[in-house]
């Protein structure tokens, strides 16, 4: 393992937009988009399945400010999908800008566009719409070739083969498989057969979907977009619209969260639609209502684990199936599925045998659901792990050491992550490190404090992905200017994540010069060379490694016209970040005097553009333990400690690593204690706000601390792997394991609330 000295890498530097943000200045797209745009608002339907047989506009028309109202009958027939995927899409292509056809309750039936915000809702409330209401798919169970279909339309259009058939209401379906898992079943002590439900969470960013669009001065259509994905919005803006890609630029601002929710374009669609037509600037704000309901939250999946097993602990045979519910629309419907299974089943590689996971992902009328942080893998793993830790009870083994003997290690192939190796895998030190630190020995046997209350511990370990191997793709372009600074220009979208930082970090460590000293711009698709967008875990990663090689050619192209200050080959020369010097004579030239030449009769730009892709997706891995009080009279369930350890590689900038491990952590326990998606019979949404969607706050943690296991990735920047995702995949189980603990119930639910826990106990008292 190599892990050397750095200068700006592996160091908590401060994040480049630190600053503006906390000094409140404008960087978000309602402070720095103009305010005389036209306000566009979206007439929802409240059925969740029905045709709009008549649509009378003439009313809404009629008030002052009022310019414009959409109905399906303005809108183009192309069918497309708002999935930020890289083409072709897995997604089918499946919507319209407006259809007659409406297919949740939400799904968007009008466009207004007026002068203020008041017109435009007043404008709504004059619509007049008749429905011809169907009956709705409401329960996913029986979704797959229910009677109802969610998709009946003739040019329904799946670009890539993934299994899907709108005619059996199925988005995605496949089976894979290494040995004979039923044999291996077959021969093992003890089998258990669990299933588990997780539900549609919401990625609640706190800055809501939005977007700004006007046609620029040469007539092109001009979008500023609160997005992770500015290269695959221009694609489904172009696609959608029925315009050329040419005639478009997608850029974003600041982006104020995202999760995963921006890497769908959820509203892009809508105020580029009223500039087409109109020719005005428009902008688009959802409320948080819109952002609960007409969103892109996580796929709400029903997962079957079949876990084998001897007695002695060691874990044979593991049978996943999952089924996941897309709701009225398929965006990474046939993507996030995939996670459920191959980011949970290779952790187990140690003694495993054979496996099997299959899956269907099928139409509903509900929300469509899109990406969130950890993207199927977080459903898998909670339902694996869960599995595991009653595993570890029912043989009365602790189960950190049902792990040890179990875990993937350095070095393994993993057969049910595609095959690829465990190159750097920290995995064995996450636990040893995370057992220590937590004080696993003391915290493990459960304690009664009195008056009601028990005191209880749960561990789970995790496992993501560091991009998607063979798709993505990153790109950095980097050039010297003048004075001897840089500029970097990335295509990868910074949300608060911090990678405009880590890159600038990175550039600077190869170019020896300051952080300060590099300039980063991005993303925007006239200047921003291309890069698949900021998800998947993939920023540091791929995006990183396009960093690093651009630093190595531009010193090449450096030292080449020094060589011409110095009358001598580049060969003779070595690059010392402010200067090169020749290496016989010892004579040096500055970068600014190199900066100058170039602009002087020079037939060579100093600048470099690479693009970087990897047949390979290095997991990184952690480990997560929590400690618990939970009140056996109310259910309530009090958060005391929870530690992690996480094994990202070579951590770029530690303090921003924390950063995102914390905030993972606290969406994990609002998933798995807190935040509950409801519909009424109808298929309505009935927790629109954050009154109903509780979301936890610092008073609900208790003790939060993050610490890393160094591994050292070969094929990462730096020996870095990713960080973004996999820190939200240990709270569900861990938590559920220390519940367990605390009250002899195991729950296979999310979220698990204080009812469900007190309700639980009095069964369990009636029939003991």
């Amino acid at each position: 393992m190599e892990h050397k000295e750095y200068k700006s890498v592996n160091k908590p530097v401060r994040k480049k937009d630190a600053m503006q943000l906390l000094l409140g200045k404008p960087v978000y797209l309602d402070d720095i988009t103009p305010k005389d745009a036209l306000v566009v608002k979206i007439l929802r339907s409240p059925h969740a399945n029905a045709v709009i047989q008549e649509i009378r506009t003439d009313a809404a028309m009629k008030v002052p400010g009022v310019a414009a109202v959409y109905t399906w009958e303005d809108v183009p027939k192309n069918r497309f999908t708002i999935a930020g995927q890289t083409y072709p899409e897995p997604s089918p292509y499946d919507r319209l800008i407006l259809d007659r056809h409406v297919r949740f309750a939400g799904d968007a039936v009008a466009i207004i566009a007026a002068e203020t915000e008041k017109a435009a809702l007043k404008a709504m409330k004059l619509i007049k719409v008749k429905y011809e209401i169907l009956q709705p798919v409401l329960d996913f169970r029986t979704a797959k070739d229910h009677p109802v279909l969610v998709h009946p339309e003739e040019d329904w259009f799946p670009p890539c083969p993934v299994g899907g058939d709108s005619r059996r209401n199925l988005v995605a379906s496949d089976v894979n498989s290494d040995g004979d898992v039923d044999e291996v079943l077959s021969q093992c002590d003890i089998v258990l057969d669990r299933t588990y439900h997780t539900k549609a969470f919401s990625q609640a960013m706190m800055e809501t979907f939005r977007t700004y669009t006007e046609l620029d001065r040469y007539g092109r259509l001009h979008v500023i977009s609160s997005t992770q994905i500015v290269f695959h919005c221009r694609r489904i803006l172009s696609r959608a619209l029925g315009i050329p890609m040419s005639r478009i630029r997608v850029e974003k601002p600041r982006i104020g969260g995202g999760f995963g929710a921006k890497q769908t374009a959820v509203c892009e669609v809508y105020p580029a639609f009223v500039t087409m037509k109109t020719g005005r600037p428009a902008k688009l704000i959802y409320s948080r209502e819109e952002s609960q309901i007409a969103g892109s939250p996580r796929h709400e999946m029903e997962i079957r684990v079949r876990l084998g097993a001897d007695k002695d602990g060691r874990i044979r045979g593991i049978d996943l199936y999952t089924l996941s519910n897309s709701g009225a629309y398929g965006e990474h419907g046939p993507t996030t599925v995939g996670l459920s299974g191959h980011k949970s089943i290779p952790l187990y590689t140690g003694n495993l045998e054979a496996y099997r996971f299959g899956y269907d992902v099928v139409y509903t009328n509900l929300q469509a659901a899109g990406a969130y942080r950890g993207y199927g893998a977080t459903q898998g793993i909670y339902a694996l792990e869960t599995t595991v830790n009653e595993l570890a009870e029912q043989l009365s083994i602790d189960p950190t050491a049902l792990r040890d003997i179990n875990m993937v290690k350095e070095g393994m192939q993993m057969p049910a992550y595609y095959n690829e190796p465990a190159n750097a895998c920290a995995l064995d030190r996450c636990m040893e490190h995370c057992r220590k630190m937590f004080g696993w020995e003391e915290k493990y046997p459960v304690r009664d404090m009195g008056n009601g209350k028990v005191r209880a511990a749960g561990v789970a370990m995790a496992m993501q992905g560091s991009c998607i191997s063979n798709v993505d793709v990153g790109s950095a372009t980097l050039k010297l200017n003048e004075d001897g600074t840089y500029n970097l220009i990335i295509g990868a979208a910074d949300m608060g994540t911090g990678c405009d930082t880590i890159l600038a970090q990175m550039a600077a460590e190869c170019m020896d010069c300051q952080v300060e000293d590099v300039a980063v711009f991005g993303a925007d698709t006239d200047s921003s060379p291309y890069d698949s967008g900021s998800y998947a875990s993939s920023t540091t990663y791929i995006t990183g490694k396009a960093v690093e090689r651009a630093c190595s050619q531009l010193k090449e192209k450096i030292r080449s016209t020094a060589a011409e200050l110095l009358g001598c080959s580049p060969q003779e020369t070595v690059f010392e970040g402010k200067q090169v010097r020749r290496l016989d004579t010892g004579k040096t030239v500055s970068l600014e005097e190199i900066g100058y030449k170039s602009q002087v009769n020079s037939t060579q730009a100093l600048e470099v553009t690479v693009s970087h892709s990897s047949p390979i997706s290095p997991p990184p891995f952690m480990v997560g333990m929590a400690e618990i009080e939970l009140d056996k009279e109310t259910g309530l369930v009090t958060i005391l400690d929870y530690m992690a350890v996480v094994d990202c590689g070579i951590p770029v900038n530690p303090a921003l690593a924390r950063i995102q491990t914390e905030g993972g952590i606290v969406q994990g326990i609002g998933h798995t204690l807190t935040e509950d998606v409801r519909y009424d019979r109808k298929g309505r949404p009935m927790g629109s706000s954050f009154m109903q969607y509780k979301l936890p706050t610092r008073l609900d943690i208790g003790t939060l601390k993050v610490e890393f296991e160094h591994s050292y990735e070969p094929t990462g920047p730096f020996g870095a792997k990713s960080i973004g995702e996999i820190v939200i995949n240990t709270p569900a189980p861990a938590l559920t394991h220390a519940i367990y603990r605390a009250t002899g119930v195991w729950h296979r639910e999310l979220p698990i609330t204080p009812e469900k826990i007190a309700l639980s106990l009095k069964t369990e008292a009636k029939h003991p």
